[in-house]
């Protein structure tokens, strides 16, 4: 089966409001960075406040549950600085964000009562890499919270051992569109710049591009370097 057909009979059943990621290159570029340095240590930011209680049990690349938002395909490639920049096959990737209302699964919040958050895991879930350092994931596009910029949480892991604990931000193009869709709130409160993981690392916690638009989806690429 082509990727593109799996994807559309992957999120066939999320409701009109999720569109079908668009590949990259395909559609309009919000974002995209070139000349982004090849070979730099990603940024380590802290994991918290709601990392994956229990990611072993997550195996999983479509992450979406009941949720609803704009769709997002998150591509993620794994290297090692130490080793000449060579993929990293076989590590553990954990990715965790926000719904498009702000709130966390397994934590509270947000418009529903706690006791329904801790009940799902919907935007989270572990792959492992492939030979070529890569995992994909099907979600939706994240909401924000207040004094936070909108962001994806990332782990690497190898045996247990967390390699790198960073975030992926979002180029401003993409956010105001999204944003301005039905479903979400509105403006973030907190822009890039003005965050406070990001504004000392904002270069290397944007992602790679991102590419598409808010009837189709989009497509977030991120090369993560660690140590």
């Amino acid at each position: 089966m082509k990727k593109r057909d799996f994807l559309k009979k992957t999120l066939s059943s999320f409701g009109s409001i999720v569109g079908l990621p668009v590949l990259a290159g395909v559609g309009s570029s919000d974002g995209a960075r070139e000349g982004a340095p090849s070979c730099e240590v990603s940024p380590s930011e802290t994991r918290g406040p709601f990392p994956i209680k229990s990611p072993a049990e997550l195996m999983r690349a479509n992450i979406v549950s009941d949720r609803q938002g704009v769709a997002l395909l998150i591509q993620l490639t794994v290297q090692q600085k130490g080793s000449g920049c060579s993929p990293l096959a076989g590590a553990q990737v954990d990715v965790w964000h926000c719904d498009a209302e702000g709130s966390y699964s397994e934590y509270g919040g947000g418009r529903m009562q706690e006791k329904d958050y801790r009940q799902v895991s919907f935007l989270r879930g572990r792959q492992r890499t492939n030979e070529r350092g890569e995992v994909s994931f099907i979600s939706i596009f994240p909401g924000w919270y207040p004094g936070r910029a909108p962001h994806i949480h990332v782990d690497v892991l190898r045996d247990g051992q967390i390699l790198l604990s960073t975030q992926i931000a979002f180029p401003v193009e993409s956010t105001a569109a999204v944003y301005g869709s039905r479903g979400y709130r509105g403006k973030e409160d907190t822009p890039n710049e003005r965050d406070g993981i990001f504004r000392n690392s904002l270069d290397g916690n944007m992602a790679d591009s991102v590419t598409g638009n808010v009837e189709e989806g989009y497509t977030l690429s991120k090369v993560l370097t660690i140590a």
